[in-house]
This record gives C-alpha cells, structure tokens and sequence, in this order.
C-alpha cells in the first residue's frame, strides 16, 4: 500500500508536525507512507519536495497577488484568506503518481489548488482530506469566528472589503462545491468541534466528516512520575504553563489569561503567591505580556523534543485561553507530561478534557473579566485537586486517544476497511 501525504511543509504549522508524524506511524504500522511538501525542512528521506524553491514560488505568489487585488489591495487580511486558485502540478510528481492513496493535509499558499484536486481524482487516486481547520467548508476563511455564513453563502465575507468585489468568497465557495461534486474526496475532522459545523455547512449537504485526530508521540505506555515535579515539597511553586508558536496572536487569548491572573492575585491572593506562570514561544509585541499579576518566566521559542518535555514535565498545569481551537496540541502534551489542562469549551478540547476528571473546561464568556474568573477558577481547582492518581488518569486518557499507533490503526482502517 503507497501511501502519499500531501501538505505544504514537513515541520512549519500544526498541521506540518502532525502530518509528519502520521507518516512515521503509517511507516511502523508496515505502510509505504511517503510525504510531499512545498517545504522541506527535515532530513527524513521519505519526504520530497513538490518542486524547486523558485518554481513553488510561481503559484503562491499569482494566489496572493489575485487576492490582494481583488479584496481592494488590503493587507490587514492577505494571509488569513485562500482562495486555491493556483498551485502545483502534483500529477507529475512520482510520488504522487505511484500512490494508491493520497492523504491531503494543509495544501494553501499555492500547494495545490481547487482544479489540481478534481485532476487527482479525474486520475483515479483515492482521496483523503484530513481538515486541520474550516477552509475545506467554507469560502475563504480558515477560521470563521463567530461568521457563520458557511452555513448557506459566504456573502458578505467579513474578511473582505465590501466595495471591491466582494463576492470573491461566494465566488470561492461556489468552486469548492462544484470540485467537491465531481470528485471522490473522504473528509476527515481532526476534531468533533470541527466535524460538526462541517456537517452544517453548505458546502457538505448534511455530510458528516469522519472525526479522526491528530496523533501524538508517547514516549512510554504507561505514566511514569516526574523527577523534577515534587522537588521542594509543600512550598513549591504551582507551575502554569502556556504556549504558543506566536503568544500575541489575538486568537490565542493571553489578554483573557493575563486578566485571570490579576483575579487571582486579588481573590485567591494566598494561592497566587505560590503559582508561576511559565510561557513559551514567540511575541511580536513584547510589551503584550506586561501585565501578569503572579510571577511569570518567559522561555522564548523551545526547540527539540527533549526540551519541551522537561518544560512540561516541570509544570503543575497548562493553560488555553483560545478563542477557538480544532484540537490544541498543548493540552495533549499537557496531559502526556502530567499537567492538569484547563481551557473554555471553543472547539476540540472537548474531545481532550473530561471535565474536573482529566483536566478542567471553563465556561466560555462574552463578558471578557467572567470568561478570565472562570478561567482563573480552573486554576485553582487544578492546583487542589491535582495528584499523582489524576496525572496518571490523564495518561491514560491521552494515550489511547491520541498515541500514533492507535491513530495510524484508524486510517488504515479507512483507507483499507476491507482489511480491518
């Protein structure tokens, strides 16, 4: 069984790593898993790249071009819209044209268009889209927010400026259903979240999406205790931890998280002398983390498996204050690593947290300061509940959900369900 997984990059984005790791676990699991990507930045030799740097710059470029045209040249929005109007010729890839199966990942930016996907089918290939985000159902956006014109027609688009042309969503819309009607495409949701506002989409007629998630690596099957957790006794420091490979990204919440942490410090004062807040990753604005009202270390951007692990494994909780999230990877290696996950109910973390039994689900607000006392009472309530029994129910949980041989078992069941 040749297995192509298509995406544009083999580590850069979410969608890249998890990509990547499926692979390996389709790999172990005896399948001839291949990857092919516009970005190739590992050394793995089962990873080729679509084309030449220059000439995968050809389709990103016209796509980007168009649209700033067309959407009145705005930038405040060039990247947050794809329309799929351009990309390689993946046909003439050998890769792709020795597989039996094509698994496509996170193809924008002039990956692969609209058009390429239909010819992939119109050859014959089996399809696999596995959807890390909304684009595959709706016009342009990959996150639609509160929007949910993708319900019925993405008209007007909010990403859009109204006085040029602003039916290019609609537009973009359209051409999906069409690609979408001719063609033998197998949706897969990485989230519940994610699959049900599928199903509610224009775009899908009803048409539930498979929900199969990402896979995780574990580097055992059972938990083993932290050596680094307990040090200090009863007098160590409560370690919260929050990232994110940009933290100032409006999606990501931390004004929410930084006002939780100001309700801490004046309700639950004597809880919040002990904690830590410990963030990760990049910021644009460095001034966006001022603010946090307990003590705070900043680690920058985390490289290396190695290193992450001993961030988490250092740590009480993890944190997630998203506005909305397909299926947060932080909280699995949360709970991989022994820390308590406390987040809102905004998208897949439902399919992560059983609430106050493996982490904590906060009740999402619009009212900012009760959203941030919620979240701040997550906190609290994973700080007095959290014990060795907890961590390692969390393991559990975490392992037979998201482990890349569990995972790697479900695809191959869909790709080959005779065999199962």
């Amino acid at each position: 069984m040749k297995i192509a997984i298509i995406n544009k990059s083999d580590s850069t984005g979410g969608a890249a790593v998890v990509s990547f790791r499926l692979m390996e676990a389709l790999r172990r699991a005896g399948a001839d898993a291949r990857m092919v990507v516009m970005e190739k930045r590992t050394d793995s030799p089962y990873v080729s790249l679509a084309a030449t740097g220059a000439k995968s710059r050809i389709p990103f470029l016209k796509e980007r071009l168009k649209i700033f045209v067309e959407n009145g040249f705005n930038r405040d929005t060039l990247f947050k819209i794809d329309t799929g109007s351009d990309g390689l010729d993946l046909l003439k890839n050998p890769v792709v044209k020795d597989a039996d199966v094509l698994l496509i990942n996170w193809v924008n930016q002039g990956m692969l268009s609209l058009e390429g996907v239909k010819r992939l089918s119109e050859a014959g290939k089996k399809i696999i889209w596995t959807m890390h985000d909304m684009w595959c159902y709706t016009g342009v956006c990959h996150h639609s927010g509160e929007c949910e014109r993708y319900e019925h027609t993405c008209y007007p688009c909010p990403l859009l400026k109204k006085a040029m042309l602003p039916s290019l969503a609609e537009r973009v819309q359209k051409k999906k259903k069409r690609v979408y009607g001719v063609s033998d495409i197998h949706f897969v949701a990485v989230s519940n979240w994610l699959a049900d506002r599928a199903q509610r989409s224009s775009l899908f007629g009803g048409k539930r999406p498979t929900v199969i998630p990402n896979a995780f690596p574990f580097d055992n099957q059972q938990y083993i205790p932290s050596k680094t957790r307990n040090k200090g006794g009863e007098d160590k420091e409560f370690r919260i931890l929050f990232g994110a490979a940009r933290l100032d990204d409006s999606v990501k919440g931390l004004p929410i998280l930084i006002e939780a942490t100001r309700i801490l410090a004046e309700r639950w004062s004597g809880q919040a002398s002990k904690m830590r807040l410990v963030t990760f990753g990049e910021a644009k604005n460095p001034e966006a983390l001022d603010g946090i009202a307990i003590a705070h270390t900043h680690l920058g951007r985390i490289s290396g498996k190695e290193n992450l692990r001993k961030v988490y494994e250092e740590s009480d909780a993890v944190v997630s204050t998203s506005l909305y999230e397909t299926l947060p990877g932080t909280l699995v290696e949360g709970q991989a690593y022994g820390c308590v996950p406390v987040a809102f109910l905004r998208g897949g973390q439902g399919d992560i947290i059983d609430h106050r039994q493996t982490g904590y689900l906060a009740e999402w607000s619009d009212d900012f300061k009760e959203g941030a006392l919620h979240i701040a009472e997550g906190l609290i309530w994973a700080m007095e509940n959290v014990d060795e029994d907890m961590r390692r129910e969390m393991f559990n949980s975490a392992y037979n959900r998201f482990s890349e041989d569990k995972i790697a078992a479900r695809y191959l069941e869909l790709i080959c369900p005779d065999k199962s």
